[in-house]
């Protein structure tokens, strides 16, 4: 197959949701450009996409010319364009908001709504006074998401390219932290549009992957989204051509990977709140492993007592919420229970690590 014949294929899905982990050098844009192509409707999009030609339409200006006093982002001319004037900086604020930036910002429009937003400039938040700054890459990256984001929720938008979502990579370059919230966010976004159209999710990153399939196939809502989902792998063969495969037939560690991050996070004195998802992860795909649909079970095989217990106060402070708005808290008691947890399974089970 090609990428023409894959993005058939996800087109002739009955299923709502696509999420599909994608091997390097598979061509995901690629693949949303030809799905694109595909879905278009007289000459026009039927839906909205986020991909790197999303992200290469944000440009900045240096203005080298002036000591680089009047730095902004520029916005480069698209077919969303004409959106932009509908667009709210407090709807992008409340997007940002979960990621605890120290920057603000402000919308620079033309005077012809249909050309939409000239650029954007950013400044320390509560001390606008104190000039435009440079935010670095990954803040720009979460920017440009957060954006379309808010752009995807206007209603002008969603009835005239409603058909399909296609999201390609938004946690390319983001550090754990950020992936989590990126991954927070596009499960909220499955949330609001599944029952409005299809929702497709390509990504190289195997933790992102593993988090949205355990949310939408295992999590607490996965009565409502698991059969409404195909789950995929694309990759590459020998000849040249593409294979879309169900992971069902094939074997992703998630459990490696993410036991990966907390050692990493315990050796370097980094465990912060958002690191007790991660351990729920892990265990809850240790758990399907052993054949038990239940975490504390792993609990008790290592040795908890409390299983029970200990399990419901893991759920508790990996809830969504609390992890989205306080990921950096964590109180020493908590460390410490996630690293005992940590010893237990590596005495127990003694997982080989993939070491960054």
């Amino acid at each position: 197959m090609n990428h023409t014949d894959i993005a058939k294929r996800l087109d002739a899905s009955e299923k709502n949701i696509i999420l599909i982990y994608a091997f390097n050098c598979t061509g995901k844009t690629r693949l949303s450009i030809a799905y694109k192509d595909l879905t278009k409707q007289d000459g026009h999009n039927s839906g909205v996409y986020y991909n790197a030609f999303s992200e290469d339409l944000f440009v900045w200006d240096n203005d080298h010319e002036n000591n680089e006093q009047s730095v902004r982002l520029l916005i480069q001319e698209g077919s969303l364009n004409k959106y932009h004037s509908s667009l709210s900086e407090d709807v992008v604020r409340e997007k940002l908001e979960p990621y605890n930036f120290d920057f603000d910002f402000s919308f620079d429009l033309f005077d012809n709504p249909e050309r939409g937003i000239r650029s954007i400039t950013f400044f320390p938040k509560d001390d606008s006074d104190q000039g435009n700054i440079k935010i670095s890459r990954g803040e720009e990256r979460i920017f440009v998401w957060c954006f379309f984001l808010a752009l995807f929720e206007l209603e002008d938008l969603k009835e005239t390219q409603n058909k399909y979502f296609f999201i390609d990579d938004p946690v390319s370059s983001l550090d754990d932290h950020n992936l989590f919230i990126t991954a927070i966010s596009v499960m909220r976004m499955i949330e609001e549009y599944e029952r409005k159209g299809k929702i497709i999710i390509t990504t190289h990153h195997i933790g992102f992957f593993s988090l949205l399939a355990n949310w939408i196939t295992k999590g607490e809502k996965a009565s409502t989204y698991k059969d409404k989902t195909d789950i995929f792998i694309l990759s590459n063969n020998r000849d040249g051509s593409l294979s879309l495969n169900n992971p069902k037939r094939t074997v992703l560690l998630y459990h490696l990977y993410l036991l990966s991050i907390l050692n990493e996070a315990e050796k370097t004195n980094e465990l912060s709140a958002y690191h007790m998802v991660i351990l729920r992860q892990a265990l809850e795909n240790i758990a399907s492993f052993l054949g038990v649909g239940r975490f504390s079970f792993v609990l008790e095989k290592l040795g908890f007592r409390n299983s029970d217990e200990l399990a419901n106060m893991i759920n508790i402070l990996s809830h969504k919420n609390i992890f989205a708005y306080e990921s950096e808290m964590i109180t020493n008691d908590n460390k410490d229970m996630i690293i005992d947890i940590l010893n237990k399974l590596r005495k127990k089970y003694d997982f080989v690590l993939h070491e960054e």
